[in-house]
């Protein structure tokens, strides 16, 4: 099936009829882990009236506990993208997958506020393997060109994750009990780990793949056997540190990561604090956020996709895409005051910038895979994710802890979210900026030379 690595490569294949159902399989493998993964790390912020009440919380202590888990999914994301690389996709992502959901149902068992820190970091460190292993697995089964729809397809399984998390906890929560909320939803990933063992095989070693599907999936690498069986020696992150389009990955996530983790994790308590809202009532309109994220998912994969079949080189489409995807995050500013008209304005504004985030987050992941070899993609992936969750941590301890408790304190928290409400806003601009500067072709960098022309 693998042609000889000694033959010249092929003109790239054309997919033909019926063809693609091992590769769209594992998409959707991937996106039902990035949705447990998703609804793993929600739980906690629709728990938060339960355990505020039940353990005596202010906002600097949930704060806290939002930072233990992402200084430790940073620290995470550093080491187990090299994790990843070294033991291939299905031993690294299962692995992944049975511990943060081990992770979950601890928190279950947790009697004190130290002890929901230690449950927060363990799900993080853990949690931090997922987009590392999804991003490797689909530069292993798609083509260049499928790979932002693949990325947004799977990537919408956050989306699902945080629309199935109001729909469901509030519920469990009210009829038995906080603790049973994390204890069945930390059980689905077992689902998920039988599902992966059964289907999943690198493309390579799949017994069921057609040679015709395989050189579709390879037919923009120039060796395929080299690119199907990773033997090549693996980079150290010294060296992609090296390279500028690494630093342009690195920013990119720094600045727009924290948007999303404000979201993911405050946008309960906006809704409880603004509008009055309690209990199942937060459901509808967080449901709602996360619906029209799932569309800017998909549609941040059909941007580029589209662009490029129009003739627009495969760079060019994917920065034209990202820019566009910037600008519509920035009504988010006008948040409160259309609120003010109409909470589901609100929701609206808020739903159209989280959907544009994830169109972000499709296309930024994308261009890993576009500008480094598959050997170093989870490595790369890994250290871009770490500073995203560092970019989380300066957020939170510098901005939404010290802010938002003090004008709680003083009765004026709306100002408080004008503030992140702008900073969202621009956040995607300056990140468009940075990665346009350090990287303005994306072309794809040779690891094994020195040369200033790599970098």
């Amino acid at each position: 099936m693998i042609p000889s690595a000694t033959q010249a490569p092929p003109a790239p294949p054309a997919p033909v009829s019926g063809m693609g159902k091992y590769r769209w399989t594992i998409c959707g493998l991937v996106f039902f882990a990035t949705t447990v993964n998703y609804l793993d790390r929600a739980v906690i912020s629709l728990l938060k009236p339960y355990l505020e009440t039940e353990f005596n919380w202010n906002a600097g202590d949930y704060a806290n506990i939002e930072i233990a888990f992402k200084l430790a999914y940073s620290l995470g994301m550093l080491g187990v993208g090299r994790v990843i690389d070294k033991l291939g996709t299905k031993i690294g992502y299962a692995l992944s997958t049975f511990l943060w959901s081990l992770a979950a149902i601890g928190h279950a068992f947790v009697t004190t506020t130290l002890g929901f820190s230690v449950a927060r970091a363990f799900l993080g460190v853990t949690e931090a393997g997922n987009f590392p292993a999804a991003i490797k697995t689909t530069a292993e089964w798609f083509p260049q060109k499928e790979r932002a729809l693949a990325t947004g397809i799977f990537n919408s399984g956050s989306n699902v994750g945080a629309i199935i998390a109001p729909l469901t906890v509030p519920l469990i929560a009210e009829t038995i009990g906080w603790k049973w909320a994390f204890i069945i939803t930390g059980a689905i990933g077992f689902i998920w780990l039988a599902l992966w063992f059964w289907l999943y095989e690198v493309p390579a070693r799949h017994a069921k793949l057609t040679k015709a599907e395989f050189d579709y999936i390879h037919s923009d690498v120039d060796d395929l056997a080299a690119a199907s069986i990773e033997t090549e020696p693996k980079v150290s992150w010294f060296k992609l540190l090296t390279f500028r389009q690494t630093w342009g990955f690195v920013l990119g996530k720094f600045l727009t990561d924290p948007v999303w983790w404000f979201y993911l994790f405050w946008l309960p308590d906006f809704l409880s604090k603004q509008y009055g809202l309690k209990g199942t009532d937060i459901a509808l309109p967080v449901a709602m956020v996360y619906m029209l994220s799932s569309i800017g998912s998909v549609g941040g994969g059909w941007i580029p996709l589209n662009f490029i079949k129009r003739g627009m080189p495969a760079f060019r489409a994917r920065k034209t895409s990202m820019l566009l995807i910037a600008l519509c995050v920035f009504p988010i500013v006008f948040a409160q005051q259309l609120g003010q008209i109409n909470m589901w304005l609100a929701v609206l504004v808020i739903g159209i910038a989280a959907a544009a985030h994830q169109a972000w987050s499709a296309n930024i992941f994308t261009t890993v895979s576009d500008m480094f070899p598959k050997r170093a993609v989870a490595s790369v992936t890994g250290i871009g994710g770490m500073a995203g969750g560092m970019g989380g941590i300066v957020l939170s301890a510098l901005v939404q802890k010290r802010m938002f408790v003090y004008y709680e304190s003083i009765g004026q928290l709306d100002k408080a979210y004008f503030i992140m409400f702008w900073i969202c806003g621009g956040a995607y601009l300056l990140a468009w900026g940075l990665m346009h500067l350090l990287a303005p072709t994306m072309k794809q960098i040779n690891l094994d030379t020195t040369s200033p022309e790599a970098r």
